[in-house]
């Protein structure tokens, strides 16, 4: 059933100047859709959100334990990371600890997303590496499974390599009750595959983490290590952090956020219709203002460069089905 999408303004003086709208499901692991905002059966393409779901193998295959990873390293895993010193030398030591070197990282490189830490790498002349890559905890948690359980490392990016093919897709398809084989997957921005999953399958596969150990595990870490989910500045660090442990949250590129509490066991996503990132995270914000873990709608002041306030962030209910319970 579709009805309103959730209502994102961005005002100036007394002017809306931008409009976000965002469709967003509240579900338990069995696929009961609570509430709904848009269209919850809407196909997205669910990016980093799904980040603890393609973790599971770390756990489930026993690599974890093998390797000794604790919370940074489980966090690490599920992570989409600011590219800090603390994010590059838990990687660095992760990866000396598998006995795998930054060159078997296939994500790519880029300058880290923080803004000081880009600074300070340029100020000392130095230059980015994979460790670098927001992704890189993911990719390292894939070569771990990739060495305790025998596997190639070279290739371990596309969608037939053992990894894939045998361990994480079946976990996505089984956390999201899709068929990997009715569709073909596009490629991520670290170059693995991604899947096209239905919004209210993506809130019930968040749901189900919580209902199970590897997945308690992982959301766990996420809980226990919140700077390394992300980093300083970034609304999953933040948010988590204020949560006090009550909701786990993971954003996903263009507009995607995803979330459970773990108690309730109750899953959230969301995906803005224009793939605006500060679209979703104010109404990831007021999903779960809604779901009384956090205080607060949503909304927040705006201000320049000076200081001065100039409009304000709003979320409005533009009407939903079902009822918080």
């Amino acid at each position: 059933m579709t009805t309103a999408p959730l209502l994102v303004e961005f005002t100036r003086g007394d002017h809306v100047e931008s409009r976000h709208e965002v469709d967003a499901v509240v579900a338990t692991a069995d696929g009961t859709v609570l509430e709904s905002w848009g269209d919850p059966d809407r196909l997205v393409l669910p990016r980093s959100s799904v980040k603890p779901v393609q973790a599971l193998p770390l756990v489930t295959t026993g690599a974890a334990d093998a390797f000794g990873l604790g919370p940074v390293e489980l966090a690490l895993s599920c992570a989409s990371h600011d590219g800090e010193d603390r994010h590059v030398v838990a990687l660095s030591d992760w990866l000396a600890r598998i006995g795998c070197s930054v060159d078997d990282l296939a994500c790519g490189t880029h300058l880290p997303l923080a803004e000081p830490a880009a600074a300070a790498l340029l100020a000392a002349e130095g230059s980015p590496s994979a460790l670098h890559n927001n992704c890189s905890g993911k990719h390292v948690g894939f070569l771990t499974v990739c060495r305790h359980l025998g596997l190639p490392t070279e290739g371990y990016l596309a969608a037939d390599h053992l990894l894939h093919r045998e361990h994480v897709t079946p976990a996505l398809a089984e956390a999201f009750g899709f068929d990997p084989d009715a569709q073909h997957p596009g490629v991520d921005g670290c170059g693995i595959p991604v899947w096209a999953v239905p919004l209210g399958h993506l809130a019930a596969g968040w749901a189900g983490l919580a209902t199970a150990g590897p997945g308690r595990r992982l959301l766990d870490a996420m809980a226990a290590e919140p700077f390394f989910v992300a980093g300083s500045d970034r609304a999953c660090t933040r948010l988590i952090r204020e949560a006090g442990g009550a909701a786990v949250v993971k954003t996903g590129a263009e507009g995607v956020f995803c979330g459970v509490l773990p108690a309730a066991g109750v899953g959230i996503a969301l995906k803005a219709r224009d793939g605006a990132r500060r679209g979703s995270e104010a109404a990831i914000t007021w999903v779960l203002g809604r779901l009384g873990v956090l205080d607060g709608d949503g909304s927040r002041p705006l201000t320049n460069h000076a200081g001065t306030r100039i409009g304000e962030v709003r979320v409005s209910d533009g009407g939903s089905t079902g009822a918080v319970p």
